[in-house]
């Protein structure tokens, strides 16, 4: 069997993280089995679906590396097929038109409520006569056309994350609804999602159903028309939901959630991948946990796919960024970094490109997400800073402003600077003024920076001084001594 599965996302909004974590399930184990990965856009709802969204899911899921095979397909392009197959169920006999009004279903459930009962459609309309069905039209009601279920039924079948599982006909609320009402002479209207996306599947020709543990009750109404349209019934995965810290499934009231935000945020695509992965699966050897995308396909199957949701923890997809960027080359790192530094309004068009390569490669080691860098890197790009309070009660110990005037002497001397020239003038100053080379090198920070911790003194200072704002730092910092 040829593995076929699609990722099915709904353009009435951005792309969000549990679709994004669904779409990489659906990618590992279409690339794990030489398959295929289908994007379908059902996109029927037409009063929320927007361009924009549409054009959001395939950028974000190009962004992340998630390539689809086929499509993108459209809902919207397939009605017809909708429609022959709700007329199918018709003609068998398995659906029927249901003419309540809202204000019946609404009577209806409140009723139920008040004994105590589950709500639900009662199958009311199930075996209407036709002088029945003619009274109703005569009242000018438009049908809804609804699939018979079969409260006795248990629906079984095999999960291939879950293992068994079972649900009962008389859970799934009364007969479902499989088309709306007619807006037209039509005797019916649009198809509804389950039925939709049955036919898609069985069209699309798709061996494995990947998604979210939150469409398990769909999978059971969804394997009753699957047999009602005598198809093969795909094998079903429902895979753990992504959850907050309160355990609750995450969604936008938890902040970022879209891939959108992510991006924006600084996090790489590969480093959110590879986290999106580790929320519900692990890696065979589970002290791995940096990995590509191909490294994890390699491995994937769906019987590693935790049943428990998974907590979504900022920390861990933090260490993960930072581990991808430490490791990323400082050329490749300074393309990516440039945008946040204009952003920021920092003037690095006028920056040799060399200088922004050393600059990145210092700063680097701090960062956990892109966005890091403007901080970081704040003291390169402005002719002004505040010091801190600590570099401040450094700057006024005793000595202090004797080292910095010597410093300023033995710049001023240079020009520019080597870095044997920063080892020598730092071991002289220390020398000449008896004093210990830690209180050199902290006034030194101090007075270039503003700061009593940071990256390399030494690189820091080559790089001011290329820029000659080192001596112009150093004299400031002897002003706000004295002043």
């Amino acid at each position: 069997m040829s593995v076929r599965v699609r990722i099915a996302p709904s353009p009435t909004g951005n792309l969000h993280i549990g679709t994004a974590r669904t779409a990489v399930f659906n990618w590992l184990y279409a690339h794990h089995h030489q398959g295929t990965f289908v994007l379908r856009i059902e996109d029927t709802d037409a009063a929320r679906s927007r361009l924009e969204y549409t054009e959001n899911i395939k950028s974000g899921l190009e962004w992340l590396g998630l390539n689809w095979d086929e499509g993108p397909f459209f809902q919207t392009q397939r009605l017809d097929k909708y429609q022959q197959a709700v007329q199918t169920l018709l003609d068998k006999d398995l659906a029927y038109p249901c003419y309540c009004t809202p204000e019946e279903l609404e009577e209806m459930r409140e009723t139920q409520k008040a004994m105590g009962k589950a709500p639900g459609y009662d199958n009311r309309h199930r075996h209407l006569s036709i002088e029945e069905k003619q009274a109703f039209e005569a009242q000018g009601r438009k049908p809804v056309i609804r699939f018979k279920i079969d409260g006795d039924r248990t629906i079984i079948w095999q999960d291939a994350i879950r293992d068994s599982v079972s649900w009962q006909g008389s859970d799934l609320g009364g007969d479902m609804v499989i088309a709306r009402a007619a807006e037209s002479d039509e005797p019916y209207g649009q198809a509804l999602y389950n039925l939709a996306v049955v036919v898609d599947d069985i069209d699309m020709q798709i061996t494995h159903v990947i998604r979210g543990e939150d469409h398990i009750a769909n999978t059971a109404k969804q394997i009753l028309l699957y047999e009602a349209l005598d198809a093969e019934i795909p094998i079903f995965a429902h895979s753990p939901l992504i959850l907050n810290q309160e355990g609750k499934k995450l969604s936008k009231r938890d902040g970022v959630t879209s891939i959108d935000d992510f991006r924006k945020m600084g996090f790489l695509p590969e480093a959110l991948v590879n986290y999106m992965i580790l929320l519900g699966w692990t890696f065979p050897d589970s002290t791995k946990e940096i990995f590509t995308l191909e490294e994890a396909a390699a491995e994937f199957d769906l019987d590693r796919v935790n049943k428990a949701g998974a907590k979504f923890d900022w920390d861990k997809l933090d260490w993960i960024n930072s581990q991808y960027l430490h490791q990323m080359p400082a050329d490749q790192l300074t393309d990516l970094l440039i945008p946040y530094w204009q952003e920021a309004g920092y003037t690095v068009d006028k920056m040799d490109r060399g200088w922004l390569e050393s600059l990145t490669a210092l700063t680097a080691p701090t960062l956990n997400r892109l966005t890091d860098v403007i901080k970081e890197t704040s003291v390169f790009f402005s002719d002004s800073f505040e010091y801190s309070d600590e570099a401040m009660d450094l700057l006024q110990q005793e000595g202090v402003t004797a080292i910095v005037t010597e410093i300023i002497q033995g710049v001023s001397n240079a020009g520019s600077i080597s870095q044997e020239d920063t080892q020598a003038l730092i071991k002289q100053v220390t020398k000449s003024q008896k004093v210990k080379k830690g209180l050199v090198m902290r006034s030194l920070r101090a007075s270039l920076t503003g700061e009593l911790h940071g990256p390399d003194l030494t690189q820091t200072w080559l790089l001011l001084n290329q820029l000659g704002a080192d001596k112009t730092r150093l004299q400031q910092t002897l002003a706000k001594i004295a002043g």
